[in-house]
């Protein structure tokens, strides 16, 4: 292995992991459009649509976002009239983040997205398993030398 072996684009974990997640978001990018959403607004309201209400940090954990990156989502979440975002009652720093009715309807409209970007994934079951695990071993990983 040669001196600059290190440098090679091809020797690189975090440039294919960085290519597929690109890919993958590309081809979420029509089936979202109809739902006027982006990605990242789209990766929220799952979190959402399964807790329906939780507080910025905690949504921010779950997306592995800061505040900084989530507030402007929010608030185009919150324009469009699918969630409502308030002050807790006993500590007017934690903003609290609600789905709404009309963003619970959404979810409806939503079901078929993820079967569609299956298809452009082609792993069977076990693969698509096992891909899931390594990535959130590393996520994990990562979070504990943060700390």
């Amino acid at each position: 292995m040669g001196k600059y072996d290190a440098l090679k684009l091809e020797n690189q974990l975090c440039f294919p992991l960085y290519a597929v997640s690109k890919e993958i978001v590309k081809r979420y990018k029509p089936f979202l459009d109809r739902l006027d959403l982006t990605y990242t607004q789209y990766i929220t309201m799952m979190v959402l649509w399964e807790h329906r209400q939780m507080n910025v940090k905690e949504l921010g954990g779950h997306l592995y976002l800061d505040s900084g990156t989530l507030t402007p989502v929010l608030k185009k979440l919150e324009q469009k009239g699918w969630i409502e975002r308030t002050r807790a009652r006993d500590d007017e720093r934690v903003l609290i983040v609600t789905l709404t009715e009309e963003g619970n309807q959404l979810k409806e409209k939503a079901l078929d997205i993820p079967s569609q970007i299956g298809a452009c994934v082609r792993l069977d079951q076990e693969q698509a398993h096992q891909l899931y695990q390594i990535l959130y071993r590393i996520l994990g990983d990562m979070e504990k030398k943060a700390d």
